[in-house]
C-alpha cells in the first residue's frame, strides 16, 4: 500500500499536478486512495528520503522545490553519468538493443508530432533508462537511479518549452545516428550536451518562476 500511496504521489509531483511548496494533507490522501493513514505516512517518509516531500511536525507534508543552482549541479552530474553510458553503449551495443531503440525513438516522435507531452515523457525516460540499463555498469545505473528520483520532475518541467522541446527531438536523434554508426565519442557528446540542455532550460524556468512569484506578492 505504502508503493501505492509513493506512486501515486510521484507521478502528481513529476507532471506538476502537485507544485513546489504544495501541502499533502494525510486525511484527504487517506480518502481519495481509500487506504488507512499508516501506508500514507509510510510513502510520505519514503518520498522525503528521495528529496521530493519535506516533513515536519508543525507543517505536515510539503512538496520541495527546486532552486536554480540546485538544478544545475543535479543536471551536471546526470549529464556525466549519461553521456559516459551513451559512450559505453556505443563500444557493444547488441543489434537488439539498437532495435528497441529504434522503435522507443520512432514512438517518441510519433508524439512529439501530436503533440502528446505525457505519452511522449513515458518513452523519452524509457530511452534514457534503457540507454543507463544497457551500457554494462551497474555502478552508474544505481547512482543515476537515485538521482532520477528528483531530476525526473525537472525532465518533464524542462519539456514545457517549446523551443527546448524541438530542441531535445533533435538530440535524441543525433544519439541515434551515434549509436547507428558505433560511434562513441559522438554518442558522448550528443547526450552530455542534450541532459547539460535539459538542466539549463529547467534553472531558467525556475529563475522566472521565481522571479513571477516576487512580483506576484509585490502588487498583491
Amino acid at each position: 500500500m505504502a508503493l501505492a500511496v509513493v506512486h501515486h504521489l510521484r507521478d502528481a509531483i513529476v507532471t506538476g499536478q502537485l507544485r513546489p511548496g504544495d501541502r499533502i494533507v494525510e486525511r484527504q490522501l487517506s480518502a481519495e486512495l481509500n487506504v488507512s493513514r499508516t501506508p500514507v505516512r509510510e510513502g510520505l517518509k519514503l518520498l522525503e528520503r528521495d528529496g521530493l516531500v519535506s516533513l515536519s511536525r508543525h507543517r505536515g507534508a510539503e512538496v520541495t522545490g527546486f532552486a536554480p543552482d540546485e538544478a544545475l549541479r543535479l543536471f551536471d552530474v546526470i549529464a556525466a553519468l549519461e553521456g559516459l553510458a551513451a559512450r559505453r553503449l556505443a563500444e557493444t551495443i547488441p543489434d537488439q538493443t539498437l532495435a528497441q531503440l529504434e522503435d522507443l525513438h520512432d514512438k517518441m516522435v510519433f508524439h512529439y508530432n501530436r503533440s502528446q507531452i505525457d505519452p511522449y515523457f513515458g518513452i523519452n525516460s524509457a530511452i534514457h533508462d534503457l540507454i543507463v540499463a544497457a551500457c554494462g555498469n551497474p555502478d552508474l545505473a544505481e547512482t543515476h537511479g537515485r538521482l532520477m528520483l528528483r531530476a525526473r520532475r525537472g525532465r518533464y518541467m524542462a519539456i514545457m518549452s517549446p523551443e527546448r522541446w524541438r530542441q531535445s527531438v533533435a538530440e535524441h536523434e543525433a544519439l541515434m545516428a551515434a549509436l547507428r554508426a558505433r560511434d562513441p565519442d559522438a554518442a558522448a557528446q550528443a547526450w552530455t550536451a542534450h541532459l547539460r540542455h535539459t538542466g539549463e532550460t529547467l534553472a531558467r524556468a525556475l529563475s522566472e518562476d521565481a522571479s513571477a512569484s516576487v512580483a506576484s506578492r509585490a502588487t498583491a
